[in-house]
């Protein structure tokens, strides 16, 4: 009787992790555990990442087996690129648009959107702009009847599978404040920051946000920023990614979306080094030798990340059933 008692329960423990998906908590180490986490592997729908190959503009794609999500949509003159890559990737319908901000390097891909491809949702900061493109992009989903969200600190997207995002910034103060005919805006800190996550695996989505904005993130969400990918903020600009940021996120892989050679020097060697924790690295603006802020924690264990760049990578592939993950690049290897 015993014996039959244990069959029953191991089957409906195995039959419950195949049906939690990446909505599964990270669990033991046990036989059992180990068995479910294989099925689950083998049978659950997958969550995919891809950061796009678009140049210097940001464009990231999130796939689960229920939607298709679009994280800003990369600048005007690359929408051939952004096509291409979706086209790629086997894209008809986008269930869900998120817009960090309202930059012609994120937004400037939703003319192509709205034209080419079947568009559910879009998301984004609530503030307005006058931005040609912003206005233009809004007129159209006004005529096509295209819904329109708001999201701030707290919102959380269901993208299928156990897939959540949730919204980490701006919060609803500035998102009011930034509503405020008048008020004088900073695009990058009012990027749309938000977590992916899908079991045990999370990557943190950045926009543009700078460090006034990591400071804010710290202040409001210190406890909520450890991921297991970073999303660079800023295209690896020092602009962002402070020591205590990183701390705080302390990721095993960074993404950085840049062109090739583009005008800004992204991704930054200073920011690259603190990635890679590289004590010294050489300025490719004076090419002098200067030290690098090494990140650590508490333990006085150093930080250091995979890093991957679109420039050098193409486009970078996350794919993960929400218990182990795995990175794949079209080109090159991660440094």
């Amino acid at each position: 009787m015993r014996k039959k008692i244990g069959i029953i329960l191991g089957l409906v423990m195995l039959t419950a992790a195949v049906l939690a998906g990446c909505g599964a908590a990270p669990g033991g180490s046990s036989a059992a555990s180990s068995t479910a986490a294989a099925v689950e592997s083998s049978q659950a729908a997958k969550l995919t990442i891809k950061m796009l190959n678009v140049g210097q503009g940001d464009a990231i794609l999130v796939q689960t087996a229920e939607q298709t999500v679009l994280v800003d949509t990369s600048d005007v003159d690359e929408r051939d690129k952004l096509k291409r890559e979706l086209d790629k990737a086997g894209v008809k319908r986008i269930d869900k648009v998120i817009l960090t901000h309202p930059h012609a390097d994120h937004i400037g891909g939703m003319a192509l959107l709205l034209k080419e491809y079947e568009v559910g949702e879009v998301y984004d900061n609530g503030m307005p702009s006058t931005s040609k493109i912003y206005i233009g992009y809004m007129k159209e989903l006004k005529a096509k009847g295209i819904k329109r969200h708001a999201l701030k600190d707290g919102d959380v997207l269901d993208l299928g599978n156990g897939v959540s995002f949730k919204a980490l910034y701006p919060s609803a103060e500035l998102a009011k404040e930034g509503a405020t005919p008048g008020y004088k805006h900073d695009p990058n800190n009012e990027s749309v920051v938000g977590k992916l996550t899908c079991g045990a695996f999370s990557m943190l989505l950045t926009g543009d946000a700078e460090k006034d904005a990591e400071e804010k993130l710290l202040a409001a969400h210190s406890a909520d920023l450890r991921s297991t990918i970073l999303k660079s903020g800023h295209h690896g600009s020092a602009t962002a990614s402070s020591v205590h940021f990183l701390k705080a996120v302390w990721p095993e892989t960074v993404l950085i979306s840049c062109g090739q050679g583009n005008d800004y020097g992204h991704p930054h060697p200073d920011i690259l080094a603190r990635y890679l924790a590289e004590p010294k690295f050489t300025d490719r603006r004076d090419g002098k030798t200067k030290k690098t802020k090494i990140v650590k924690n508490d333990k006085g264990e150093v930080f250091k990340a995979k890093v991957y760049e679109t420039d050098k990578n193409g486009t970078i592939t996350v794919t993960t059933d929400g218990n182990s993950y795995e990175v794949t690049a079209e080109q090159g290897a991660a440094q």
